[in-house]
């Protein structure tokens, strides 16, 4: 039988990998919620009563992404790459917009919806205001 010299008789690591399942739930998971959330509601065909504002679906987009870009800096910033802050906000935004542009491939299949380029410009724009707002924000 092992001795182990921790204080509290557990393994060495053991804090460590609480730490990284504290990590994980705090900054990742929300990022899979919150891309699950997408893909459900991408899932139903359009809605039948939407405002009649102009662009209110690209505004929708746009709103939707720049909080996936926010959510994907504030998880990336949380690996050993940290200390890059430009690489962190391009993979930031890379891959907010790439499930953005995965999600509007998704549409092409759903019935009653359809891929839309603008659609996917706005998901893209979307996470690059989202990315730089959330930096400027938390770097005061």
């Amino acid at each position: 039988m092992k001795n182990y010299s921790g204080k509290d008789g557990r393994r060495p690591g053991f804090k460590d990998g609480f730490g990284v399942l504290k990590k994980f739930l705090f900054y990742w998971f929300p990022i899979l919620i919150y891309c699950l959330l997408i893909f459900i509601q991408s899932s139903y065909p359009s809605p039948e009563q939407v405002p009649d504002w102009p662009y209110i679906d690209k505004i929708l987009h746009l709103a939707a992404y720049a909080i996936l870009g926010a959510l994907f800096l504030r998880a990336l910033k949380t690996l050993p790459i940290k200390n890059n802050l430009k690489l962190v906000m391009i993979l930031s935004i890379l891959l907010s917009s790439l499930y953005g542009i995965s999600d509007e491939i998704h549409q092409y299949f759903v019935p009653y919806r359809n891929a839309d380029l603008l659609d996917a410009l706005a998901d893209m724009l979307g996470s690059v205001c989202g990315v730089y707002v959330y930096q400027l924000l938390s770097s005061k």
